[in-house]
């Protein structure tokens, strides 16, 4: 049973005067035997909810009731405000600022201070420092057109910048890592696809209305996947470097060489994407071994420099 779920129910049930089963179900993707075990675990935490059924049946909390403040305990309270607060960084809305209201007329007088002090000690800010800009504009239309149903169209490049022409019916908003994607049906590709914010343009939101489709998260973890096709190369840093390539390995795979440089080993797959990992360090890293990864950073240098002598 996930506590976040189970918080997100009532805030939905604080929003909405009634609200079928089956539309939670939907809404959290589980079963409807899942959702009658939240609600029990809501009646038992003392909130009195209680459900009708036929036509416009549903789950409601009882009328007259006031929430008690020591429902949500204070870590409750600051972990709900500083994931709000995360997404109101990106995506600004009536729904987020409501809720974040909601939230805090929760805070007893005399636990605001260690509510404030506990909110305070994690910051996500989920914005860019610099480069791509369009991502909060263009979540915006996204999640209006997931509310709404609505047709997506815009320009997307592929990974050699070639651009098509597209449109989708978008299914979910996903962030990995530091990117922002969206999932949606292609009408190109007659297929699911996973489409990178950062590499869409004139994103519009039509007025063609669709009827959602069942689908299947993409998938986002590929750790089983990566442990059959990478191998751990030696690489030997610069200290100045030494942040970024933590990025991909551990601290247990750094070991001294001198005062200035450290001897890694590096996680590595065979492609160019790890090949131009590599090559951003400049000239503060150096392959090792294996040879042949070694000869190919050779090729790939000489290749660059001589585009820069002609």
């Amino acid at each position: 049973m996930k506590v976040s779920r189970l918080v997100s129910i009532i805030m939905i049930l604080l929003d909405k005067q009634r609200i079928g089963a089956q539309e939670l179900a939907n809404m959290f993707e589980v079963s409807i035997r899942t959702i009658y075990r939240d609600i029990d675990a809501i009646n038992m935490a003392g909130i009195p909810i209680r459900s009708t059924s036929g036509v416009g049946g549903g789950f409601e909390i009882m009328k007259n009731y006031k929430m008690d403040s020591t429902v949500f305990s204070t870590d409750d309270i600051s972990t709900i405000l500083t994931g709000l607060s995360s997404l109101s960084n990106m995506i600004q809305s009536n729904e987020l600022i409501n809720a974040l209201a909601k939230v805090k007329s929760f805070i007893p007088v005399d636990r605001v201070d260690e509510i404030k002090l506990k909110t305070d000690q994690i910051h996500i800010d989920l914005s860019q420092w610099i480069g791509y800009r369009n991502v909060q504009s263009y979540l915006e239309i996204i999640k209006i057109a997931l509310q709404e149903n609505k047709l997506l169209s815009f320009e997307y490049a592929d990974r050699h910048g070639i651009k098509t022409e597209r449109e989708a019916e978008a299914c979910q908003i996903v962030l990995k890592g530091n990117h922002w994607y969206f999932q949606g049906y292609c009408y190109k590709r007659n297929d699911f696809r996973l489409f990178k914010l950062a590499r869409i343009s004139n994103l519009k939101l039509e007025e063609i209305f669709f009827t959602p489709r069942d689908y299947q998260k993409p998938l986002l973890d590929f750790t089983d996947i990566l442990a059959t096709i990478q191998t751990n190369i030696k690489l030997r840093i610069h200290k100045s470097v030494m942040d970024r390539v933590l990025d991909y390995c551990k601290y247990e795979d750094f070991s001294p060489d001198g005062d200035e440089y450290y001897i890694v080993t590096f996680p590595f797959v065979e492609n160019d994407y790890y090949y131009n990992i590599l090559l951003s360090f400049g000239d503060k890293c150096e392959c090792l071994e294996p040879l042949h990864i070694r000869t190919v950073l050779k090729r790939k240098i000489h290749d660059l420099a001589n585009l820069y002598e002609n």
